[in-house]
């Protein structure tokens, strides 16, 4: 019985271990996850990076751009999603300038948070098409 056991947490070990990896990027490319049936993505560091992004947006329907005001991108973005009815539903942290989400269609509240500062923006998101929404930072 101990050794079922055993074999059973080892599987789910590598299980997990093996869903880091194929999430994981190491030449700084886009990295897709999902976390509660929503399906996410960010990246964006380099040309390279933002094109395997582009190419998978049909994916998606809502894109966040993170940038300072003279235009510069920027990473290292707290991203909280909540519904109409504010439950979060989402909560992560960017790992470029875009980030991509998959979200029922409804009305959402997104706060982006950079440099202690958040910034929060009302979204609609219809069954089609892919909405992108612009967070700005001052560059002071």
């Amino acid at each position: 019985m101990k050794n079922k056991f055993l074999v059973h947490s080892l599987l789910a070990i590598a299980m997990t271990c093996a869903s880091f990896v194929t999430n994981a990027s190491p030449d700084g490319g886009p990295v897709f996850h999902e976390a509660g049936g929503l399906a996410y993505a960010s990246g964006g560091v380099g040309e390279e990076s933002r094109q395997l992004l582009s190419a998978r947006a049909s994916e998606f329907n809502l894109k966040l751009v993170f940038a300072m005001t003279s235009g510069a991108y920027t990473s290292g973005v707290r991203v909280a999603i909540a519904d109409a009815k504010g439950k979060t539903l989402l909560e992560a942290t960017s790992d470029g300038p875009w980030f991509l989400a998959k979200l029922p269609v409804g009305q959402y509240r997104v706060v982006a948070s950079y440099a202690g500062k958040a910034r929060e923006q009302s979204v609609a998101l219809d069954a089609i098409g892919l909405r992108t929404v612009d967070f700005r930072w001052s560059d002071e």
